[in-house]
């Protein structure tokens, strides 16, 4: 039987894969992962933590983009599309993809049944070799609860969450995601 090898991407590989693609792929140690649509819910989470960040955002120096920008961790070669991103400050972007930014300051995730483990695992571990990044942002979508992860002044990360009736505090953008408005009208499993 013959064997054949499994082919690895190069960046510049993954790029005109990109380039070419009518979808979003996640590009990770030479591998080109196909990324999945959400559910309404999930796009309506998005639009709402999008919408809220915005509006507390405007005329300052931080500026949310959507899950259509492309984001990189130098240090470990990950590219992905988080739902939610915050960069502050000039947008720095990878030599050779003007489109990929490498400096987020928060990266916010709404979870799904297929991407939870993912997202809050290997995906976060990545994320967390991104030196401007501040605060990672987990959405349940089971229940009302936003997770907000905040990198310490000693380097590790400590956890907060926020349930109804109750806002989730982004310290690094000096933003409050109000947990009811987030949610409201959703429905959960």
């Amino acid at each position: 039987m013959r064997d054949f090898a499994h082919h690895r991407y190069t960046w510049a590989e993954y790029l005109a894969f990109e380039r070419a693609s009518n979808a979003k792929n996640e590009f990770f140690n030479g591998e080109i992962y196909a990324m999945a649509g959400g559910s309404p819910e999930h796009a309506k989470l998005s639009a709402r933590v999008i919408r809220e960040l915005g509006n507390h955002l405007r005329g300052k120096n931080c500026e949310p983009f959507t899950s259509d920008l492309r984001v990189r961790v130098a240090a470990t070669g990950l590219a992905t599309y988080p739902d939610v991103s915050v960069i502050c400050g000039k947008t720095e972007t990878d030599p050779q993809d003007p489109s990929t930014a490498l400096n987020p300051t928060v990266l916010v995730e709404v979870l799904s049944a297929s991407t939870e483990e993912y997202d809050r695992g290997e995906k976060f571990e990545q994320f967390k070799q991104i030196a401007s990044l501040r605060e990672y942002v987990l959405v349940s979508h089971r229940e009302p609860l936003v997770e907000v992860f905040g990198r310490t002044g000693d380097g590790a990360w400590a956890r907060v969450e926020a349930r109804a009736r109750s806002s989730a505090r982004l310290a690094s953008i000096d933003c409050e995601l109000p947990v009811d408005v987030l949610y409201e009208g959703i429905a959960l499993p």
